[in-house]
């Protein structure tokens, strides 16, 4: 038996997997406010809401077995963006280090595929690592500047629809997709750096999850379109990043918003050891081919 959709309550067109903390009637992002541990809806920030029976809206949050979880069946946070700051710092923290160590910090962790340089060995000879660490590497302040707004802008949101573990593993196996079909398919000498694969791929389980919740698709539909111009037309852009991101994220992001309940926990790790099975086949595919 399917589960039954459950909608927001004042806009029933819009499924939501999150429930006021103080009346458990369901909500919309849009009717989200953000309160000590959870959200309420508007009529209890105002308080004039009923209760779960029809009586007065307790004084406070129900007890810990009743809080709310996400769409995806994560835990409500008291910072919904907590982890989209952390990952915000850790690029900015490493793009620091980047500028007063200069090119041998940067040629230590760009991806590359192999190399014949004496001072830079790639993927291919063993540095796996570069698959992760060019993730998070940035050289040009526009680079990072750019990458670091989107990861704002996109980064929130699905935090607080995922919850923080699925929203840590969305964005960890977008990069790592990037990655690999940089990997793949760019050139064996050629480098590469930046969150880009990344945030495609948060750009993907955007429009994932504004579909499953009935949004308008039209304002994702041309960011999307507009960055893919920008990816196959604009110089010096690795495409195989952003293409492989985009392709791992909402595939990802599918997973886990689409995942029946009984089965959510299953059908979401299934998803993403699935993804991280091809990350390997595809890195491996190519460092045979370079090396055999």
């Amino acid at each position: 038996m399917e589960d039954q959709a459950v909608c927001c309550y004042r806009h029933p067109q819009r499924e939501t997997g999150i429930s006021c903390v103080r009346c458990e009637r369901p909500i919309c992002p849009e009717c989200m406010i953000s309160a000590s541990v959870g959200f309420q809806c508007p009529e209890c920030v105002r308080g004039g809401a009923p209760g779960p029976s029809g009586g007065p809206a307790p004084a406070g949050p129900p007890v810990r077995s009743a809080r709310p979880r996400t769409i995806a069946g994560g835990a409500i946070s008291d910072d919904p963006r907590l982890l989209t700051k952390i990952l915000i710092g850790v690029n900015v923290a490493v793009w620091f280090v980047a500028l007063a160590l200069g090119d041998r910090f940067v040629n230590a962790l760009f991806l590359v595929g192999r190399v014949t340089y004496p001072s830079v060995e790639g993927v291919a000879e063993g540095q796996w690592y570069r698959l992760f660490t060019a993730v998070f590497l940035h050289q040009q302040p526009m680079h990072i500047a750019f990458n670091m707004l989107s990861l704002w802008w996109l980064g929130g949101p699905l935090e607080a629809a995922l919850g923080r573990a699925r929203y840590l593993a969305l964005y960890l196996l977008s990069g790592l997709g990037g990655s690999a079909l940089s990997y793949l398919l760019a050139a064996q000498n050629q480098p590469s750096l930046g969150a880009s694969g990344a945030i495609f791929g948060l750009l993907g389980a955007t429009a994932v999850l504004m579909r499953r919740l009935n949004y308008d698709m039209r304002p994702v539909i041309a960011l999307l379109v507009l960055n893919l111009v920008f990816t196959f037309f604009w110089a010096n852009i690795a495409w195989q990043a952003h293409v492989g991101g985009l392709v791992v994220g909402t595939v990802v992001a599918y997973g886990m918003v689409h995942a029946p309940r009984e089965r959510r926990a299953l059908v979401q790790q299934g998803t993403c050891a699935l993804a991280l099975l091809v990350i390997v086949a595809l890195v491996w595919m190519r460092t045979v081919q370079l090396t055999g």
